[in-house]
């Protein structure tokens, strides 16, 4: 899979998707454990329900019509359906609410029905009641709740009680033997024992509401158990799915521009930059890359130049040397010193030239690459007395220390001094001074000066006064390499008029 938004995507999908199995396995056994407590404990009261109704009813011997009442009674109480059958298995009594859910055929209730022998051989029909919430539980409730209205009962604090006492106030029904709250007490029931309310099997009003709400989205109405989790989970990972989509695309479709940048930038098209948008890695990425192709544009441009120009100045000395090597041959024997010496001149000129090429492309690769010049100390007074002496210029002031590379300052120097020596007429100085955190190195002429148009144009590459190549030659490379070698000690160098005529060259570096 080649798409990397794709892969996203189908990670967070993948993710998700365990997530959400995971979820429903734990919920799901949570829901067995809950279901398989609350089945013990219906055992256990229909346990002692079949005990309490045991010594309660009347003994089998006691007439069918005593017994039938009985239970309806007990049925009424306990409000559950309840039916009677004797040893034979015929029907003794059942109450209304067994034999209409009997007649009606539920196989919801039919499945649920628990037989329990009671000692004497009698059988009690008891239906199981339903979990919280499920179908049958609801079915129970509703028939229940039929029933009440049917017989006129009314609940709430202080209600009459209805036929056998069964009030339905906050208290609720309960066994026999616990005074309730929401009514007056009903008639003794058999055995001379009191018939009240209290917190009994039955689900009261609350146990209702709690029953429907509890887990409304697992068992919902006419969906079979757990489908409903599932429903919801499956809503959750399309929800997900549908939300991480754009977030993904948008993070992907961004590394995608960022792709196309840099395979255009590849082809060749140097200007090609790419979208910073935001501030995440990805932006960060194409911050970086815009910084890294304008380095990249700026040194190929510059190299560009470097070449251009330097094949063109190579013209000149070159087509001198076909011609006097063309003339050298038939020349009269007087000429041919001269010529000799243009020859001379010339491959000088070429070396110079390359030279200087060569050290302004090293210069500027080292620069783009970070490389890191030697740190040295530099006497300058020394330094700029040798050259001077070269050009026959005078040297003079403090003596001051610098760090950096003695090679390339002495070429600074010797730059700035030929430089003087071929525009300024013979009359050139060097003068040291401090200037605050700065070692000043000031080397001055009275030539024809500088215009001030040309003062930041002449430290371009090959770039030269209009009307000075013609007198005085040169290349355009010296004053260029002289802010290279200043700007790579951290320093610069100026152009400015010089009193009573003349320039001033000012080259400032950091003191050591």
């Amino acid at each position: 899979m080649r798409s990397l938004y794709l892969r996203i995507y189908l990670t967070v999908l993948a993710a998700l998707a365990l997530f959400a199995l995971v979820s429903g396995w734990v919920v799901q056994n949570h829901l067995e454990e809950q279901r398989a407590r609350a089945e013990a404990a219906q055992r256990e009261r229909m346990a002692a329900w079949a005990d309490l109704l045991q010594r309660s009813l009347p003994g089998a011997d006691a007439p069918r019509e005593e017994q039938a009442a009985a239970l309806r009674e007990w049925s009424l109480r306990l409000r559950l359906p309840l039916a009677l059958d004797d040893a034979q298995g015929q029907r003794i009594g059942a109450s209304d609410q067994f034999t209409r859910r009997e007649a009606d055929g539920r196989p919801a209730f039919t499945e649920r029905v628990q037989t329990i022998r009671l000692d004497d051989g009698r059988v009690l029909r008891v239906p199981r009641p339903g979990m919280r919430g499920d179908r049958a539980d609801r079915a129970d409730r509703a028939d229940r709740g039929g029933e009440r209205v049917d017989r006129g009962e009314r609940g709430g604090p202080g209600g009459a009680a209805g036929p056998a006492g069964a009030g339905d106030g906050p208290g609720g029904l309960g066994p026999p033997g616990a005074m309730g709250q929401g009514g007056p007490a009903g008639p003794m029931g058999p055995m001379n024992r009191p018939m009240g309310g209290g917190p009994g099997p039955g689900p009261g009003p609350a146990a209702a509401r709690l029953g429907d709400s509890r887990w409304p989205w697992i068992s919902a109405a006419g969906l079979p158990e757990g489908l409903g989790l599932a429903a919801l989970l499956a809503l959750l990972f399309v929800a997900v799915a549908g939300g991480a989509w754009p977030v993904v695309r948008r993070l992907t479709r961004r590394l995608e521009a960022l792709k196309q940048g840099v395979e255009a930038f590849g082809g060749g098209a140097l200007h090609q930059r790419v979208a910073e948008d935001g501030r995440d890695e990805v932006a960060a990425v194409a911050a970086s890359f815009n910084r890294a192709a304008a380095r990249v544009e700026a040194l190929v441009r510059s190299h560009q130049s470097l070449l251009a120009n330097a094949s063109h100045e190579l013209r000149s000395p070159l087509t001198r040397l076909k011609m006097a090597l063309a003339m050298i041959e038939e020349a009269p024997p007087g000429q041919r010193p001269a010529l000799k010496r243009e020859i001379d001149a010339d491959i000088a000129e070429l070396d110079a030239l390359v030279e200087e090429v060569l050290l302004s492309s090293r210069l500027e690769a080292n620069h783009q690459a970070g490389a890191a010049l030697p740190d040295e100390p530099v006497a300058l007074l020394p330094l700029a007395a040798e050259e001077a002496a070269r050009v026959g210029a005078e040297a003079g002031g403090e003596a001051l220390q610098v760090r950096g590379d003695e090679r390339l300052l002495r070429r600074a120097l010797r730059n700035l001094l030929e430089n003087g020596k071929r525009y300024g007429g013979g009359a050139v100085e060097v003068t040291l001074q401090r200037q605050g955190p700065q070692a000043q190195v000031v080397v001055s002429d009275r030539g024809p000066g500088v215009p001030e148009a040309y003062r930041e144009r002449i430290f371009e590459a090959f770039f030269r006064v209009p009307g000075h190549a013609e007198r005085a030659g040169g290349v355009g490379l010296g004053l260029a390499l002289v802010r290279q070698i200043a700007t790579r000690h951290g320093g610069q160098v100026r152009c400015e008029p010089r009193e009573g005529g003349g320039s001033r060259f000012v080259l400032a570096l950091p003191l050591a």
